[in-house]
Order: C-alpha cells, then sequence, then structure tokens
C-alpha cells in the first residue's frame, strides 16, 4: 500500500475557497484519505475523537487560529505526533518563531502551487 493512499490528511481553513484550492492541489497528488475543517475548534475536536497523520491549516482563522490548533495539538498525547503544516499569505517572523517553538513541521506561503505544497508535504512524511 502506498504512502498517498494511507495518508490521512486533515485541511482546516475557514475559507471555502481556499479549501477548495488546497483539496484540488491535494487530489492532484493522489491523495485520497482527506478530511475538511471549517475552524480550529471544529478540527480539534475531530482530531481528539480520530487523529489523522498531517494537519493543512491556515492561519488567520476566527475564534483559533492555526497556531492556536498546532498548540492544541501538541498538547494533547494522542496528536502531539501530527504533521503539521501552516498556510498563510504572510509569514511574519513572529508567526514563524511562535510557529517552530510549538512544533510546527512546515509552512506554506499563499499564493501556493500544487508544486510547492507537495515539497512541503514530502519535507515533512516522506516521498509520495
Amino acid at each position: 500500500m502506498s504512502l498517498k493512499s494511507k495518508l490521512k490528511v486533515m485541511v482546516v481553513d475557514d475559507m471555502s475557497v481556499s479549501r477548495g484550492l488546497l483539496a484540488q492541489c491535494l487530489e492532484e497528488m493522489g491523495l485520497q484519505n482527506l478530511e475538511y475543517e471549517k475552524s480550529g475548534q471544529d478540527a480539534y475536536a475531530k482530531l481528539a475523537e480520530s487523529p489523522v497523520h498531517l494537519v493543512i491549516s491556515d492561519y488567520n482563522m476566527p475564534g483559533m487560529s492555526g497556531l492556536d490548533l498546532l498548540q492544541h495539538v501538541r498538547a494533547n498525547k494522542e496528536t502531539q505526533k501530527t504533521g503539521f503544516i501552516l498556510v498563510t499569505g504572510t509569514p511574519t517572523s513572529d508567526i514563524v518563531t511562535r510557529g517552530r517553538s510549538l512544533g510546527l513541521n512546515n509552512l506554506v506561503k499563499k499564493p501556493f502551487t500544487t508544486a510547492s505544497l507537495k515539497s512541503s508535504i514530502e519535507a515533512v512524511v516522506g516521498r509520495l
């Protein structure tokens, strides 16, 4: 069984257009086990019940930012080893520094391409 067919990925973004763009890229890569959530709170509740291998989360979301979600994921014994990629249009040094201190695995800058997203994913989980 290939990594593409068994890798479980959750995409978290409050904007449907962004979720759609990420979904299109992931499907182009051949990834099949995809879940989608509209908020950090919903994502964390779902992850606590059913962990995935990789979370790809937008940074700027109301209520719980992508970094807040990362902090919760790392604090939970069941999810602390989950790969985590943050997606943002403005990767400021503060965001990058806080992300690294929380255990961020990688970051993707918007706008992204399928190739740049794939490269970021492969740096976390291995060759697809």
